[in-house]
């Protein structure tokens, strides 16, 4: 809790009020907000944006995030001064592809708990009689979209907060940051000081300016984009309200529309990118408009007001009556930037924020300040994300200028990035390139998919393989089938270096440190492993990690990435009793796996140090050749399994050793998606793919990870607590009935008309001869149930698995 701490939030508008309303609700005091233009209407995004709200999207968290803004919108709207017009949405398609991709987002729609509807273009017009249903092939009705009216919001927002307390300053600019130690303490303004042990940045744009003064890197890029207001139209001549008509937006040509009184707002993302240096952003007082806006340039919506009067005739009639270039933020993954940073203890950074999730992302913010964690999962938004690559200008100005070009793109999640590639290789990427490796991106990393060098392998597995087609079947290979199969019948060797996150944590007190840190015994002997959880405050997984005890004092720490890395970092005591060290830079990583896996490693080592008592989890230092390896013996799928970790500089060696050594075994390099399928096949369930912090061990199958005899570690409290109560879901592994059915993830699952729950994981067992997929279903769900899996509309019937999947 936080009750005496004093908190500056920088930035008045939708975000920086939000949170300042939403502390003050869960009784935080000592609340400042500060302000470089005037209340409210700040000259910030929040002044100018059209507030459309569409929650629905291809992600859980900015859906919820959306839907949690529509909720608080809603109860502010309780006099004649709106906060929100609930006229609902439709998406158009002009084209089959963008109907079927709405196919698969009513099916997420399900999956998420959002009310959607697909409907024909006749009864598209109906919802919103300006549509030309002679124009478009269907669309997506959502009721419960709408438009908010941030500044309304802001208003009722601010009256509550100053009630209890908080104190606002407009023309207030911030000019320094005072940081002792680490820790912020003062806030410099040309209004005075501000003493504060929390600062909250809130400032949208010119919050990278903000970054700067205490030396964290906010890793987003300011972007224009165009708007116009047009004259009345007849067809609305008999409206009273500002808006009553649904929202449309039109994806196929980068346009939306929604309804402004008689006329209408539409905005398009169909120009080239108009990025915008913040340097070139006027103050308040230093423009005849808001330092949001650009001047307005009418040759670049010339085509997209052609094409909105193919959609919309009406327009023919009128014309525009007022346009600009309105400034917002775009980051590298099209992501919000939140969270407290891990450089700077007591910095809070809400960033990147549109509208639609303002609301939402201040809930979420307020809960994870007040009580150590939010509610919902943030880890997709964690300003901590990004390793020390992302914060290079030249790698997230291009990434989100590319965010720009593509957000109203068809998005298919092996869609491969264009710009600020080869940031980051391993030792083994020479060789990759040599097979003829097919590479995507993974925390900037190039992560081999599959190998085109292995294309023979294909009329080995043909008859046994199942070729996918359609939405399965982009960004896919035969080859990817065929390197699963030959893994199960002979080994492959994996690059799985960028996979993980590798932590070194030693001293005299690191194992009392990793005792509190984790719910498992980490006294273990050395050159053992355990698997084990970390937990969040409120109980919640913040992710399973693997632990392997180097010797007395030193431990590796194998975790998922660099969020959960951060988490670690931020836990680490501040005495030389502990020393922190990310070692995954200067290491890389490979999997053998196979059925002659072992034999491989026996052709290389000396017998000895591969005798029988080597049992699954023990870890050895070792030679192959002349290279210093870390062996880790495992399992995947029932196979033999060695990770071997070595530092970068021996790994090429390493990758050429055990290639030639594996040749009379017929080893072959793999690529991710054949191992990813190899994970799932043997119902291995993913820490951040099947399960993430919104759930607790006991509700994930994870008990044995918990050891209730240790006598504190982070969340334990919390986790009794929440252990008492029912839970609300259920992790089942279900086979698809239909052996030819193939789906991709975040799918919904149905028993009749009822959504029990959606897909995390999806894939292929060749041991089965079916598609296999892990689910988060509610705890209504029992082995008896005809459940069904939607894909693109068509059910699928699936039988629930008996017994527990497995945890890597």
């Amino acid at each position: 809790m936080m009750e005496h701490k004093k908190i500056v939030v920088i930035g008045a508008g939708i975000v920086g009020c939000s949170i300042a309303y939403y502390l003050s609700k869960m009784g935080q005091r000592n609340i400042t907000v500060i302000e470089q233009g005037p209340l409210l209407e700040t000259g910030g995004s929040t002044s100018h944006a059209p507030g459309l709200v569409f929650q629905l999207s291809f992600s859980k968290i900015l859906t919820t995030l959306a839907s949690q803004t529509v909720e608080t919108f809603k109860e502010l709207s309780i006099d004649e001064q709106h906060s929100f017009y609930p006229v609902g949405s439709l998406e158009v398609a002009r084209t089959p592809e963008r109907l079927e991709d709405l196919k698969r987002k009513a099916g997420v729609a399900s999956s998420w708990g959002i009310e959607a509807f697909l409907l024909s273009p006749q009864e598209c017009a109906e919802k919103n009689s300006l549509i030309c249903a002679d124009r478009i092939c269907g669309g997506l009705y959502v009721p419960s979209d709408g438009i908010a009216k941030p500044l309304h919001a802001v208003d009722k927002m601010t009256r509550f907060s100053k009630e209890c307390g908080v104190e606002f300053y407009g023309h207030t600019e911030v000019t320094d940051i005072e940081v002792t130690k680490g820790q912020v303490k003062a806030v410099y303004t040309s209004a005075g000081k501000f003493e504060a042990d929390v600062i909250v940045c809130c400032a949208g744009f010119w919050g990278p300016r903000i970054g700067e003064m205490v030396g964290v890197t906010i890793p987003l890029q300011p972007m224009a984009h165009q708007y116009v207001f047009t004259n009345d139209l007849i067809e609305l001549n008999g409206e009273t309200e500002e808006a009553a008509t649904p929202l449309i937006r039109d994806q196929d040509n980068s346009i939306y529309f929604r309804q402004v009184e008689k006329g209408l707002g539409i905005g398009s993302y169909q120009h080239e990118p108009f990025p915008v240096e913040l340097s070139d952003i006027t103050k308040y007082e230093e423009t005849k408009e808001m330092p949001s806006v650009k001047p307005f340039t009418p040759k670049d919506f010339e085509k997209p007001w052609e094409d909105s009067i193919e959609l919309i005739p009406a327009l023919k009639q009128t014309g525009i009556k007022k346009g600009m270039n309105g400034i917002f933020s775009f980051t590298p993954d099209g992501m919000p930037l939140l969270g407290e940073s891990q450089t700077v203890q007591g910095f809070w950074v809400a960033e990147a924020i549109w509208v639609t999730h303002s609301a939402g992302v201040a809930k979420q913010m307020a809960e994870w300040m007040m009580n150590g964690a939010p509610t919902v999962d943030l880890e997709l938004c964690d300003i901590n994300r990004f390793d020390t690559y992302a914060c290079s200008p030249a790698y997230y100005k291009q990434r989100s200028i590319e965010e720009y070009e593509e957000v109203y793109s068809i998005h298919h999640p092996f869609m491969q990035r264009k710009v600020s590639r080869n940031m980051r290789v391993s030792p083994f990427y020479m060789r990759q390139q040599e097979l003829k490796a097919y590479f995507n991106e993974k925390a900037g990393w190039e992560q081999p998919q599959w190998y085109e060098a292995n294309y023979p392998l294909i009329s080995t597995y043909e008859k046994m393989m199942v070729i996918r087609n359609g939405w399965a079947g982009e960004y896919w290979s035969p080859i990817i089938e065929a390197e699963h199969l030959h893994t199960r019948q002979h080994a492959a060797l994996y690059d799985t270096t960028a996979a993980k996150k590798r932590l070194e944590i030693k001293g005299e007190g690191a194992l009392q440190f990793l005792q509190k840190l984790t719910t498992g015994n980490i006294d273990i002997a050395v050159g053992q492993s355990i698997r084990t959880c970390m937990l969040h405050e409120r109980g919640g997984i913040k992710d399973q990690i693997t632990v392997i005890r180097k010797d007395i004092s030193t431990f590796l720490i194998v975790c998922t990435g660099a969020v959960e890395a951060s988490w670690i970092r931020k836990h680490v005591p501040q005495s030389n009793q502990v020393v922190f060290q990310d070692v995954t830079s200067g290491t890389c990583s490979v999997a053998l796996i196979g059925p002659k896996a072992t034999e491989v490693m026996k052709s290389m080592v000396q017998r000895s140090d591969l005798s029988n008592t080597w049992i699954e989890g023990q870890a050895k230092t070792l030679f192959i050749e002349n290279v210093s390896v870390l062996a880790l013996r495992d399992s995947c799928g029932g196979m033999e399994s060695w990770e071997l970790i070595t530092t970068s500089d021996q790994g090429l060696n390493l990758w050429d050793l055990l290639m030639e050594e594996g040749q009379p075994y017929q080893l072959i390099a793999g690529g991710d998606r054949a191992l990813e399928n190899l994970r799932i096949e043997s119902f291995s369930l993913k820490s951040g793919k099947d399960f993430w912090s919104e759930h607790h061990p006991y509700e994930v199958d994870l008990h044995e990870m918990v050891d209730l005899t240790k006598p504190v570690f982070i969340g334990k409290e919390a986790l009794l607590d929440r252990q008492r109560k029912d839970s609300e879901t259920v992790l089942a592994t279900l086979i698809l009935d239909d052996p030819s059915a193939i789906v991709m993830g975040y799918e919904p699952v149905f028993y009749g008309e009822t959504t029990l729950g959606f897909v995390t994981s999806a894939g292929y067992s060749y041991t089965l001869g079916k598609g296999i997929v892990h689910t988060l279903l509610s705890q209504a769900v029992n082995e008896e149930m005809v459940l069904e899996v939607e894909y693109f509309g068509q059910r699928y019937k699936a039988t629930m698995m008996t017994h527990s999947p497995a945890v890597v």
